[in-house]
């Protein structure tokens, strides 16, 4: 879900070529979600194998990741690790409106509505211990790093970036901005043909809105982030437009008439979630030559994708050309 800022943050395009030779940071909960929401038959039934275990997800990582790769492009998986506490309204939600969901999907299925059915398939997707670990196997055998966090994956994500063991974040939401992340790409892995990259830089838009990161996080805080609910009536706009005003968010959350009491969490505990996060420096990056056997018996052996697809993919992981380093290089 997010931080609202589609409204103050204005990212700029971005070519695949500026990628070229990058290490990017994904988000993996963020890009993972999407593979299993996207990722679907006409009528909104996800893939599955015979056995009726969900591949979407597979089928994202390989051939959108070794996408990626045959680009030049450098993928670091980041995981979520324990969530905040302060986050469990926010997975409350998330969890009924899946369950809803499913059942508006089945109901549409039912009635023959394809179109309405999708619709609501797509909002139904949910991540499972099963996927994680799922995704977690193919990325070793596929030689991709992940990191494990301790706790929010965006965080640890834009902790890369901070240290300039990666150069951008990649993910959907606006939150890796409130993380400290310097550059954030979205739309990486939404689409293979890369054709809407968007590209947001902090120091760009603290300089844009004329405000300090703590300030930043302070509008998202009267917004509304996955750990509080924020100001009723509040968007970002108007959240900048106090900020401005009143410099900081006590002075900002009394010239709205709320009581503290009403806000929530107390601002100053909201802010550490972002400007101090939980972070892990116990990883190592490293990316390794594909394991080409081990792919094709845990995909087509296991799963039933078509060895010559899976074939085709991890060519694309190993391939060269003149514009770009080889594979081993990397390590």
């Amino acid at each position: 879900m997010g931080v609202k800022f589609k409204d103050i943050v204005s990212p700029k395009k971005i070519n695949f070529k500026d990628l070229n030779g990058r290490v990017i940071a994904i988000d993996a909960a963020n890009t993972i979600y999407q593979f299993l929401s996207s990722i679907r038959q006409r009528d909104g039934t996800p893939l599955m194998d015979e056995h009726g275990r969900v591949t979407s997800h597979f089928s994202g990582i390989l051939y959108r990741t070794s996408s990626l790769m045959e680009k030049g492009i450098k993928p670091i998986y980041v995981f979520d690790g324990k969530s905040h506490n302060l986050k469990g309204e926010t997975v409350s939600k998330r969890i009924q409106i899946r369950k809803e969901s499913e059942k508006k999907w089945k109901d549409a299925l039912g009635k023959g509505e394809i179109k309405e059915a999708r619709k609501y398939a797509v909002r139904s997707s949910r991540m499972s211990l099963d996927v994680v670990n799922g995704s977690k196997k193919l990325m070793d055998l596929m030689g991709i790093p992940y990191i494990q966090a301790l706790g929010e994956g965006e965080a640890q994500a834009s902790y890369l970036v901070q240290q300039g063991e990666a150069w951008a974040v990649a993910s959907q939401d606006y939150d890796c901005l409130l993380f400290g992340a310097p550059k954030i790409v979205r739309n990486l892995t939404i689409s293979g043909n890369l054709a809407d990259l968007e590209l947001m830089e902090l120091e760009s838009v603290l300089k844009t809105l004329k405000i300090t990161r703590k300030q930043l996080v302070d509008v998202a805080l009267l917004v509304g982030t996955d750990f509080n609910s924020g100001i009723k009536g509040i968007g970002s706009k108007t959240g900048l437009k106090l900020i401005k005003k009143e410099k900081e968010i006590y002075n900002a959350i009394k010239k709205t008439g709320t009581s503290f009491e009403e806000f929530g969490p107390d601002p100053k505990i909201l802010r550490n979630i972002f400007l101090d996060p939980e972070i892990t420096t116990d990883y190592e990056i490293k990316w390794k030559n594909p394991d080409q056997k081990g792919i094709i018996e845990f995909l087509c052996g296991e799963h039933g994708f078509s060895e010559e697809r899976v074939a085709s993919a991890i060519k694309k992981i190993k391939k060269m050309d003149s514009t770009q380093k080889s594979l081993e290089d990397w390590f």
